[in-house]
């Protein structure tokens, strides 16, 4: 696929259900790869996937998205994972961003972050957002040095704020603002 928005590494383009659903139910239904997400203790149906990827782009009432999801692919067309925006709130300019590597051997191959950084140019520039909020538990260091490394700031923890795997594990919570990442540019 040559469109989209590229990054160094990886390009973001619309889900499709020929190229995107086969590994996206793979992966939420793999306990490897959801054991630190927010997402990925239940299973996750051939159904509720296909619905999930009908409505890749929610729209509120008045035909308003609310959520916006991308595939990530390599610059070469490999589908590696899912990343987008949830619980977009247009009057406030802001958005719950999120986003998850699939293929367990790309990890560690700086794809996400890249696709962050994408994601993030998208967000401020294409939607006019200026207000990116995002969460992960903290015992996954990956995606916390991530998020910073990102330009995200901590500014916040939930004890015990998500069951996982038996136990209740600590949220936490991160912020970017447009000002903030123009400065660090």
């Amino acid at each position: 696929m040559s469109y989209g928005w590229q990054g160094v590494k990886v390009r973001l383009v619309p889900l499709d259900r020929a190229a995107h659903l086969e590994n996206a139910l793979r992966w939420f239904n793999d306990p490897e790869i959801t054991e630190r997400t927010l997402v990925g203790d239940l299973p996750i149906g051939r159904l509720a996937e296909e619905a999930f990827f009908e409505q890749a782009l929610r729209t509120d009432p008045a035909g308003t998205p609310t959520e916006i999801t991308f595939a990530v692919e390599t610059l070469n067309g490999e589908h590696v994972g899912l990343t987008g925006f949830y619980r977009i709130e247009w009057r406030h300019g802001a958005a719950t961003s999120g986003i998850v590597i699939g293929s367990r051997e790309r990890w560690g191959q700086g794809l996400a972050s890249d696709a962050i950084s994408v994601r993030t140019r998208y967000a401020f520039e294409a939607l006019g957002l200026r207000l990116l909020l995002a969460e992960a538990m903290a015992d996954n260091p990956a995606s916390l040095r991530m998020l910073v490394s990102a330009g995200y700031r901590e500014v916040g923890r939930i004890p015990g704020r998500y069951f996982k795997r038996g136990a209740y594990r600590d949220a936490v919570l991160f912020a970017l603002h447009r000002d903030d990442r123009a400065r660090a540019s």
